[in-house]
């Protein structure tokens, strides 16, 4: 039977699934929740770069400016 969230298969070196085992083990967790929680904590992090990166580019004593009152009409 399918399953609604797609899977993903992914490689790793003996120690870093060493590693990760230690961790799952240590936090009462099975391998596959740790990855995926892992994986959420990256995503969130590359998120917040790519965002504060637009918005240093965006923060810029050129760009044109609107009071918050006028933005919401």
């Amino acid at each position: 039977m399918p399953t609604k969230n797609p899977r993903i298969n992914i490689t790793l070196e003996e120690s870093q699934a060493h590693l990760l085992s230690f961790i799952a083990k240590e936090e009462h967790k099975s391998l596959s929740n740790l990855a995926k929680e892992l994986i959420l904590e990256a995503l969130e992090r590359r998120e917040d770069k790519f965002l504060s990166l637009l918005a240093e580019k965006r923060d810029n004593v050129k760009t044109k400016r609107v009071k918050h009152q006028d933005a919401w009409k």
